[in-house]
């Protein structure tokens, strides 16, 4: 049993013993976020063992067995009245290359004596079990004074520790890395505003499912034809529909479905996860108020609509299983009620990027939390509203704006259709005076992938929006049969652009060439001209205010 690195907490730290373990909590359930070979973990619900329940779980026959018992309990013999709080972690890899054979470890917690041991063992397809007593580890916090507390790492044989950098990570990593994490996490035990990320779907179908778009769409990266960044939209897109499709599968599983479900993905942008979806068996269609350079790509399989959508009557969806609203704008309040109003059947997926409201940008009301978590509350009001049992989830994509939401069921039975219809609309008119209605959606925020407030991380530079228009038409009770919305924003099917990119190159030549003109026609504001080595003397001009010029 050799003590290998320990860590100190800094003096102020008030979070300790819970924030301990909290931080323990994040490796067992979330290892990926520090071990960027994972793709998560599961767990087992924790149960209580004592000494004999141990005993016959590590095979008493073996040596290993009492060495574990002794790291256990510090070094004296076990006692009747030990007890620890067992659960079992199996890893998931990024890239599978253990084959058939799954990674898993006894997690030990002891609060009593504030340690979490962790017992590693692999489990083959048979249920064959080989466990890997060598690298048997264990993380204690430790006080020495009234408050001086340390976080240790100790490991049961170094001499005979095996690594491989996924499920046996070095042990270097482990006192340099995983230590120092968890005394941060331990020291700040703030909790997340939002649910867990992935917290609605098995961990290890989205991790095998992922891989496996990722290999198949990859390519895609070296022929991309639009100005915004490949790596980021194609690999994103992926893990979007990775996403969907495994939410999908579990819903046929549960519901004895066999037909794939369809979808209409509302502002889609440069269409790629109509595009994978499709690819994928999925019925369904793309449709944005403009097309992409990247659609001819698709092929005839991928069904893509250049249309404006207006929230009304026109587009409702009743042999739709699914909308989707991905990074939408303007439209991502609209989505649950066009998904609610086209078919009780009908369900929703939202990702939410810029804050828009029914009739305009949204106005926040608190100040206690972020704008984001604000409009992430209020989307899913919208969608309580509209009569949606509304689910909250965090994709895991490359983006500070990764919290989705998901209507599947409904919270009212169908013979109450009518009463919740009048709930919708009343909610619809409370909403018309609680935004910021802007002059014209294509100044200002309002224009294709406009005001991001500086968090690149959507798709900006309009490649997704929403797209829709007001006829004029409306009926200010916001029911089918109209336009639903009195001061409904427009965004133009061209978009405005704002800097030099559009103006005629022989106009940025010649407004170029009297700048510089101008500048070397002028005298040194001050002090010699400077001189090279050859003594040939240069222009190096003057300066004048540009409204001079």
């Amino acid at each position: 049993m050799t003590k290998l690195h320990e860590v100190k907490f800094p003096a102020e730290c008030t979070s300790l013993p819970g924030g301990f373990w909290s931080a323990v909590d994040v490796w067992i359930k979330k290892p990926h976020v520090v071990n960027k070979r994972l793709c998560g973990a599961t767990e087992t619900p924790s149960e209580e063992v004592g000494t004999e329940d141990l005993g016959v779980m590590l095979d008493p026959k073996s040596t290993d067995c009492h060495d574990v018992l002794s790291f256990l309990t510090g070094g004296r013999p076990a006692a009747g009245g030990d007890t620890w709080t067992l659960s079992v972690r199996t890893f998931i890899s990024k890239v599978n290359c253990y084959g058939s054979t799954s990674h898993k470890e006894f997690v030990l917690k002891d609060f009593d004596r504030l340690q979490v041991t962790f017992v590693p063992f692999e489990e083959d397809a048979s249920g064959e079990v080989c466990q890997k007593m060598a690298n048997v580890y264990q993380i204690r916090l430790v006080q020495r004074d009234v408050e001086e507390w340390f976080l240790e790492l100790r490991v049961l044989a170094a001499a005979g520790w095996s690594c491989d950098g996924v499920a046996y990570p070095r042990l270097v990593w482990l006192s340099s890395v995983l230590l120092p994490r968890l005394l941060r996490w331990a020291a700040d035990p703030t909790a997340s505003q939002f649910k867990s990320t992935l917290s609605l779907l098995p961990v290890e179908k989205y991790g095998l499912m992922y891989q496996q778009l990722k290999d198949k769409y990859r390519a895609l990266v070296k022929v991309w034809p639009e100005v915004t960044d490949p790596e980021k939209f194609v690999y994103e897109d992926v893990a979007i529909a990775t996403y969907l499709l495994v939410l999908w599968g579990e819903e046929r599983a549960e519901k004895g479905m066999t037909n794939k479900q369809s979808f209409v993905d509302l502002g889609c942008g440069n269409g790629l996860l109509v595009h994978i979806l499709s690819n994928e068996g999925h019925p369904g269609k793309g449709i944005d108020v403009r097309r992409r350079k990247i659609w001819v790509m698709y092929g005839p399989q991928t069904c893509l609509e250049e249309k404006a959508i207006t929230p009304g009557e026109g587009f409702l969806f009743p042999a739709t299983d699914w909308l989707i609203g991905n990074h939408s704008d303007e439209l991502t309040p609209w989505i649950p009620v066009m998904a609610a109003r086209s078919s009780f059947s009908c369900r929703y997926f939202l990702l939410p990027c810029c804050f828009y409201d029914f009739y305009g940008k949204f106005q926040r009301r608190r100040c206690g939390t972020t704008q984001y978590k604000e409009y992430i509350d209020y989307i899913a009001e919208v969608s309580r509203a509209s009569g949606f049992h509304t689910d909250e989830d965090c994709l895991r994509i490359p983006s500070t704006k990764r919290v989705c939401l998901v209507g599947k069921s409904r919270s009212y039975p169908p013979a109450d259709g009518d009463q919740a219809e009048e709930r919708r609309a009343s909610y619809i008119r409370s909403r018309r005076f609680g935004s910021v209605v802007l002059p014209s959606a294509t100044e200002g925020e309002g224009g294709g992938g406009g005001d991001h407030d500086g968090d690149h991380d959507g798709d900006h530079d309009g490649e997704h929006d929403g797209g829709c228009h007001d006829n004029g038409d409306v009926n200010p009770a916001g029911t089918p049969g109209s336009d639903w919305g009195v001061g409904f924003q427009p965004r133009e099917r061209v978009e405005k652009v704002r800097n030099c990119a559009a103006l005629p190159r022989d106009f940025v030549d010649g407004v170029v060439l009297r700048v510089a003109t101008a500048l070397l026609g002028l005298a040194m504001d001050e002090g010699p001209p400077a001189a090279p080595a050859d003594d040939v003397i240069w222009n190096q001009g003057g300066r004048r205010h540009c409204n001079c010029i």
